[in-house]
């Protein structure tokens, strides 16, 4: 009798999930690192995924520009589990403390100015209606 051969033991994805350590899939996906674009998220992942660690890439807000699908900024997520295990294997010192929040904040006047600007614009249009209205 032959051995049992898997057919999927070439498929890329299966060697992949292999590499991945059940103890670091638990928990919501946190922050642990940002990349400055695709290919820099991608080499993060990987040594992520070397020390056993699932990890993904989703651009950071604000950035979604399609004709540029590779540049642009990256955060790097983990599961909460293996939030500690990721910063030590990025080689992160602990000067700073870890990023948990993936929601930018902006700051007041920045705000303050978009809503000056919106209101501005809604004025504009109104009164070129009103103008265009009352010929």
């Amino acid at each position: 009798m032959g051995d049992v051969v898997d057919p999927w033991d070439g498929d890329p994805l299966r060697q992949r999930a292999r590499k991945v350590d059940p103890r670091y899939t638990e928990g919501p996906l946190v922050r642990v690192a940002r990349a400055r674009h695709q290919a820099e998220a991608e080499l993060i992942e990987n040594l992520l995924l070397e020390e056993g660690i699932p990890a993904l890439s989703r651009r950071s807000g604000g950035f979604d520009v399609p004709d540029f699908l590779a540049s642009g900024p990256r955060d790097i997520l983990v599961p909460q589990s293996a939030e500690e295990a990721a910063h030590e294997a990025l080689g992160d010192d602990g000067a700073q403390p870890p990023v948990r929040s993936t929601v930018h904040a902006t700051p007041a006047w920045v705000r303050a100015l978009a809503v000056a600007l919106a209101v501005l614009v809604i004025a504009v249009l109104a009164a070129g209606v009103l103008v265009a209205i009352g010929r």
